[in-house]
């Protein structure tokens, strides 16, 4: 049976900061010369980000200017910042409420009370911690202590995708079954010090955020339910190098070639017409996109591999520009919103991450 959704939440930190104010406080954790500062400014203002919620944030842009003291300023070149072990301890604090506050207006949405939760499917790429924040997720909301736990991990910006194909099989081997998926990101707990061009454009982009989703096997009470009818996957080739997440001792590190772009250009075309003539759809019949905004780059390449114009990811470009990269919830900020403007079916979900891997969902 296939996934219904039948309610979708939301939620970011208090705090965030404008991309103006940003740009300017980063000059702080690496700038060496007035031309880094010049290219500094300009990748943030080509990000088409206005702003972006974070945890460290103690103040927010528009009550005054936003203050953190998490990451102190840069007190040498071989300063890097906080610790891997710092980051994490803040991750393991704050992942839980987070998610907790977005799991609430998901059931809330759904018509559904904790109680009726009878798995859990959580994801993340930015933090480590067991017990992980599921547990968390049981205490804040009062989840059942019987409920199926699965923890989809390290995917990056796609992950909620996977979690979704997760859930979806929940839903088909089990007709009574109520799936929570709760996706949080903590990106900004992995801000960068020193100059780098690949780390400059993560810190200019990425951003903190949590999504959740309910469904099951049944229809909701709606009437008209979003129905996940088929999962897609496929590794771009030649491109394992072109996108990367790894650990390091100051936090996770992002290497993205300034490749990646064509690659999806050229390669995805292809993949996504053979996928959608095994459902037996062309590109044309897709009525809505809900792609990920990895980057306008990104927007851009789908947009030139697909044939779709600006108005097919404008809401894409709406959720980058508010909220930032927020990693593996965007998708769902995005569906999230296609849903509560009536936006027709079916509708192809696509997001990108290290491999270079390619996601999609159709929904009908």
């Amino acid at each position: 049976m296939p996934l219904h959704v039948h309610g979708i939440g939301t939620a970011v930190p208090p705090n965030a900061i404008s991309q103006d104010e940003a740009a300017a406080a980063a000059v702080q954790y690496g700038c060496a010369s007035p031309e880094q500062q010049r290219q500094l400014k300009a990748l943030y203002r080509l990000s088409r980000v206005k702003k972006r919620h974070s945890v460290v944030l103690e103040s927010d842009s528009r009550s005054g200017g936003a203050r953190q003291e998490f990451f102190p300023p840069m007190r040498g070149d071989d300063d890097r910042g906080p610790s891997t072990a710092a980051r994490m301890a803040k991750y393991e604090r704050e992942a839980p409420a987070l998610g907790a506050r977005a799991a609430k207006i998901a059931l809330q949405n759904a018509g559904r009370a904790a109680g009726d939760v009878t798995h859990l499917v959580t994801v993340s790429c930015t933090g480590f911690s067991a017990p992980n924040f599921d547990l968390g997720l049981l205490r804040e909301l009062g989840l059942p202590w019987t409920v199926a736990r699965t923890h989809v991990g390290f995917m990056g910006c796609h992950g909620a995708l996977n979690g979704l194909r997760v859930a979806s099989g929940y839903a088909d081997s089990d007709p009574d079954a109520c799936v929570l998926v709760c996706a949080v990101e903590l990106c900004s707990l992995h801000y960068q010090y020193g100059w780098n061009g690949d780390l400059a454009v993560s810190n200019g982009i990425f951003a903190d955020g949590a999504a959740a989703l309910v469904g099951g096997a049944a229809p909701g009470s709606s009437g008209d339910d979003w129905v996940l009818a088929r999962s897609g996957s496929s590794l771009l080739e030649d491109s394992a190098e072109l996108m990367a997440w790894r650990i390091g001792n100051h936090g996770f590190e992002i290497s993205l070639s300034a490749r990646v772009p064509g690659v999806i250009e050229h390669a995805l075309g292809p993949w996504l017409d053979g996928w959608l003539a095994s459902q037996s759809l062309t590109r044309e019949a897709i009525a809505t996109w809900a792609v990920h905004p990895g980057g306008p780059r990104i927007l851009e390449s789908v947009a030139a591999a697909t044939g779709i114009s600006r108005d097919d990811y404008a809401i894409s470009q709406e959720v980058l520009g508010e909220f930032g990269n927020m990693s593996s919830p965007t998708i769902l900020f995005i569906l999230d919103r296609l849903r509560q403007r009536g936006a027709p079916r079916p509708c192809l979900a696509l997001g990108f991450g290290p491999g270079l891997a390619v996601e999609a969902a159709l929904f009908r």
